[in-house]
């Protein structure tokens, strides 16, 4: 899920009813977010998907079990903590930057 939408994405993973926090990402996106997530104690699943063709990448889906997460009040609450303790942003959250000072307002989609 992009912080755009407040939308909740739930699905199911085989057969877990699961909150998608994003998906067909890359593989260091999903690194990314699995090892974001983990370190602030929400379970992570990271499913693969295959592409259709060789010429079509294989992508990513980050889900969690944890019905309640949603990534945007997480972020904009500032409720998740980076590995080294800073709060996480939205810009941090997109990889923008690894800066966790600036304000959101200061960064565009």
């Amino acid at each position: 899920m992009q912080l755009t939408s407040g939308k909740h994405n739930f699905g199911d993973l085989d057969g877990q009813t699961v909150t998608f926090v994003e998906k067909n990402v890359t593989r260091e996106r999903a690194d990314f977010l699995k090892q974001l997530l983990e370190h602030n104690n929400i379970p992570v699943i990271v499913q693969e998907i295959p592409g259709a063709t060789e010429d079509v990448p294989t992508t990513y889906s980050v889900a969690t079990p944890d019905l309640v997460f949603n990534p945007v009040i997480y972020v904009y609450q500032r409720r998740l903590r980076t590995p080294d303790g800073r709060k996480v942003t939205p810009a941090y959250w997109r990889q923008q930057t690894e800066d966790t000072k600036p304000e959101y307002w200061e960064f565009q989609d």
